[in-house]
């Protein structure tokens, strides 16, 4: 079973932070991103922008119960909440939320590839953030502020997930 598995929007850092706890902890990190790109065979991003979002969650709820299957620190993708069946296991980890002002979030993803952010990424991150917001309180037992730097967003994680 996972030891922690990482939810929030893009951004947040989860796939960073989720190396750093599991260098920490002596245990793998792994990224529902990467598990799902290495199952379809191309990057998630293209999938999603080839199959469709319905298409795309199916395959990252697969990504997810896979990553869980292992005894590891696993970043989810932001969007992962959005299915009831990938809550339902989520609650049953120990799952903690990462978050940081909106400014933050839009400074860190930047230039990456974001499908979901479109061209106009500050008002599709506040869509995201009023849509997702009660789905990662849903299943998270913690939460964690990301913003500053990397260190300092590293020990408030060790303190919630020790």
């Amino acid at each position: 079973m996972a030891r922690v598995v990482l939810v929030g929007l893009p951004g947040s850092g989860k796939s960073t932070l989720a190396r750093a706890l599991a260098g920490r902890l002596g245990c793998l990190a792994l990224d529902t991103d990467e598990v799902l790109a290495r199952r379809v065979a191309t990057p998630a991003a293209a999938y999603l922008r080839r199959e469709g979002e319905d298409r795309f969650r199916e395959a990252e709820v697969g990504a997810l119960l896979e990553a869980l299957g292992a005894d590891a620190v696993v970043a989810t993708g932001a969007g992962v909440v959005a299915r009831a069946d990938a809550r339902d296991r989520l609650r049953v980890e120990r799952t903690v939320w990462l978050d940081a002002p909106d400014a933050t979030l839009l400074e860190r993803v930047g230039a990456g590839d974001r499908p979901l952010l479109g061209d106009h990424p500050s008002e599709a991150l506040a869509r995201l953030r009023a849509d997702r917001r009660p789905l990662y309180e849903a299943v998270a037992s913690a939460a964690v502020d990301t913003s500053g730097t990397l260190e300092e967003a590293l020990a408030r994680l060790v303190e919630v997930a020790s």
